[in-house]
Parts: C-alpha cells; sequence; structure tokens
C-alpha cells in the first residue's frame, strides 16, 4: 500500500507550483468541453411547412435596435484604460504616483501579482537604482530586491558606502524596478510591458530627483536609453537619460551575477565609476 504524503511535502509542492505561475486548480482527467457544450445545446426546433407560417414575418427582437450600417454582432467597447501618461503627470507626490499605479488597469501583470512592488530606500538619494522586475519574495513583501539578488545589491552598495537604509542621502539608495508587478514564473519582462510602464517610471525618476541613475540589466537599460544595445556592451559606459537630462551608468543585475559570478569584476569596476562620479572625478556622460 502506497503511503499517503505528509502535510509538509504537499505543501512544498503547492508552494513550487505557485512559484511556476500556476494560479487554478484543474483536474487530472481530461475533460471534453465540446461534448459537454452540445450536451447542454438544446437541439434544433423542427422546421414547419405550413403556408401561413412562411407568410408569417418574424417577430422583432426587443431591445435595441440595429443600424444598417452596424454588424450583426456588434457589442458595446469595453472602456479603455486610462492613459499611463495622464496618470503619471497627474501624480504630486511619490505616494500619488503609486497608488496611480495601483489601480492603472493598462496592463494584466497586476491580475496574477500579490503586491505593488514600488520602491525602498530613501526617497532623497543621490542615487535612484532601477532594476527589472519583482520576484516570488518581492511579490510576497511588496518591497523590491529582498531576494538573493537583493542582498548581493546590499552587499555591492555596502562596498561603495551606500545603503538602502541610511537617511542621509549622501550615504542613502533608492531603489525600484522598471515594472511594479511581478511576471507570471519570475519570466523576463517584454519590451512591450517596460513601454508600457515607462511613463511611471520617467515620473518616478522626476519626483525622486537623484543625480543619477544606476540601471542593473537588460529590461531597464533599454527601456531607460531606448535602444535595442544589450547590457553586455553598453555596462560602464555613462549615458544620459534623455526625458530628465541625468547621467546614467548600466550595470549587470545582480541575479545575473549569481549566474555568472566570473563577471563580478566587471560589476566592481562599475561601483567604483560610480563611487568616484559621486565623489565629483567621474567623467561627464
Amino acid at each position: 500500500m502506497t503511503e499517503a504524503p505528509d502535510r509538509a511535502a504537499l505543501l512544498a509542492t503547492l508552494a513550487f507550483q505557485v512559484s511556476l505561475g500556476a494560479d487554478e486548480a484543474i483536474g487530472e482527467t481530461p475533460i471534453d468541453r465540446f461534448a459537454t457544450l452540445n450536451e447542454a445545446r438544446p437541439s434544433a426546433p423542427t422546421l414547419r411547412t405550413e403556408t401561413a407560417d412562411a407568410r408569417t414575418p418574424a417577430a422583432a427582437p426587443r431591445g435595441r435596435h440595429r443600424t444598417a450600417a452596424e454588424p450583426p454582432d456588434a457589442r458595446p467597447s469595453p472602456p479603455s484604460a486610462p492613459d499611463a501618461a495622464d496618470l503619471a503627470t497627474a501624480a504630486t507626490n511619490l505616494t500619488d504616483l503609486a497608488d496611480s499605479m495601483a489601480v492603472w488597469t493598462g496592463s494584466d501583470l497586476r491580475l496574477g501579482a500579490r503586491n505593488l512592488v514600488f520602491a525602498d530606500g530613501h526617497p532623497g538619494a543621490r542615487v535612484m537604482i532601477i532594476g527589472e522586475a519583482p520576484g516570488a519574495e518581492e511579490d510576497r513583501t511588496g518591497k523590491p530586491f529582498v531576494g538573493r539578488a537583493g542582498q548581493l545589491l546590499d552587499r555591492m552598495l555596502a562596498s561603495i558606502g551606500l545603503s538602502r537604509r541610511a537617511e542621509a542621502p549622501e550615504h542613502a539608495a533608492y531603489i525600484t524596478n522598471i515594472l511594479p508587478w511581478r511576471p507570471p514564473g519570475n519570466r523576463t519582462p517584454s519590451e512591450a510591458e517596460a513601454r508600457a510602464f515607462l511613463p511611471f517610471v520617467e515620473r518616478h525618476i522626476a519626483l525622486a530627483a537623484p543625480e543619477v541613475i544606476f540601471s542593473l540589466g537588460n529590461t531597464p537599460t533599454k527601456a531607460l536609453m531606448a535602444t535595442g544595445t544589450g547590457i553586455k556592451r553598453m555596462r560602464g559606459t555613462w549615458a544620459v537619460h534623455a526625458p530628465s537630462g541625468l547621467p546614467v551608468l548600466p550595470s549587470f543585475h545582480p541575479a545575473y551575477l549569481l549566474r555568472q559570478p566570473a563577471d563580478k569584476a566587471l560589476a566592481w569596476r562599475d561601483l567604483l565609476a560610480l563611487r568616484a562620479r559621486l565623489d565629483g572625478h567621474g567623467p561627464a556622460p
């Protein structure tokens, strides 16, 4: 007799499936939905052949009259989502901006996420760090960079005298992402998703008013710089974020460095360049 799995094993399996993006319980036995539909559908009525019935006009359907130019199956269009740029521009502070992002219906990512992940750290920091998107831990806590990649980022920042927990702006770091919602299964955000949230990100930059942007990974760098060039070619080279005029230093995402530790040496060069810029010794972009 096969021993039934214990409760801990079942919970671990469920947690693994949730981390993959599963959000619906489905049975193991396949169901023929077409067969079910046919069974539920009433049989077609028998056509009547009497001459009187053939001459009798069909009763007009009740309700709204259809115009000649309207397609037979036309339906009222659902209301469109508010324009992201309009919502972002209307936000006068960071709290307003977070509220606007939370209610914006222009992306379906919000439907599969638990929490809006807005930002962490000191809003008046000299450095604004922009990453990619929340992961499972970030989605659970509502804060960016709290998993393994976040722990590595904290150590990287500490190596040049910065911290998200510091109160003094000269030692503080302010952290956010291009996307505020976790993509299903922690997949890489699409370029279309990054573009959709870009008005919110640009307004976020304007309201936080940093001196320097530290862009981590392909997704934020391509979105902020409007380029198709990959992070391996752009990292370590200062550029300008056109809407704000702020200097941007692209570098590797900490999650990438966990997979490719050999590139930590290059990331260390980028950190030194960031520190030099903050100290007034860095080159102008």
